[in-house]
Order: structure tokens, then C-alpha cells, then sequence
């Protein structure tokens, strides 16, 4: 057995988090809109879970749109999971992809934008919201209108 490391996040964990979410709602990972990313602004973290959105909605995460509202909300430790779900049911609601603030450019380690800095209107029928945590304790919601 690996011997999990807390502050290493593993895209593998990560990615099988995300898959099994859209297997049980029966869902092709093409039929994603929108990812609510976990997105802690750590070099670590979004490297890893933008590797883990690739290894499964594929290299251009097929079309979805990404932002991170912790950008807007900050961290809320053991809350986050809770209003991350809360603010993705209202966007997938609303049609507006929330931005992510502050963002200045893409990393060339993730390689796409998170929806920088203003909201988007798009229309959704699918999103998913992640939360990973410490110790790799990982969990997706996938969310339909």
C-alpha cells in the first residue's frame, strides 16, 4: 500500500474521485459545462487537479469551463465542500460561470484559464464540484439541471 502523504496532493485520487461521480450519475465525462475546481491557489494543488480534470475530461477538458470561487470566498477548512456544492448549483441555475479572482495568467504546468476575473454566461446541464483534502480524502459532486 502507497503511504499517502497530507500536503502532496495526488491527481490520481483526485481523478478517480471525479470518474466515480460521473459513473454514478451515469454520466460521459464529454457532458461536462462546468468544473467548480477545489482550486486552493497552491502551486501543488491546482497542478494536481488540473492534471486529474485532464486524465479525465481529457487535454482540453472538453470545452468545460473551470474557475475556483475560492478565489471569492476564501477557504472554509471542512465548510468549503458545502458552499463550493451551494455555489455551483446556483451557477449551473443561472447560467453564469463564476470567475476566478485575481487571476493574472495561465501556468504553463495547468495549461488553460480558469475563468479569469468576470462571470460568464453559458449555458450548463452538467457540473461538477470538487473538494480534496488533506490525506486524500477527495470527493466530486456531479450536478445536472
Amino acid at each position: 500500500m502507497r503511504r499517502r502523504r497530507p500536503a502532496r496532493p495526488d491527481p490520481t485520487g483526485m481523478a478517480t474521485a471525479i470518474r466515480l461521480a460521473l459513473a454514478d450519475a451515469r454520466l460521459d465525462p464529454a457532458a461536462v459545462d462546468y468544473v467548480n475546481a477545489h482550486g486552493t491557489g497552491t502551486a501543488a494543488n491546482d497542478v494536481a487537479e488540473a492534471a486529474a480534470l485532464k486524465a479525465v475530461l481529457g487535454p482540453d477538458l472538453g470545452g468545460a469551463s473551470v474557475s475556483s470561487t475560492k478565489s471569492q470566498i476564501g477557504h472554509a477548512m471542512g465548510a468549503s465542500g458545502a458552499l463550493e456544492a451551494i455555489v455551483t448549483l446556483a451557477a449551473l441555475q443561472a447560467g453564469i460561470v463564476p470567475p476566478t479572482l485575481g487571476f493574472l495568467g495561465v501556468d504553463p504546468e495547468i495549461g488553460f484559464e480558469p475563468t479569469p476575473n468576470v462571470p460568464r454566461p453559458r449555458a450548463m446541464e452538467i457540473a461538477l464540484s470538487n473538494s480534496f483534502a488533506f490525506g486524500g480524502l477527495n470527493v466530486s459532486l456531479a450536478f445536472g439541471r
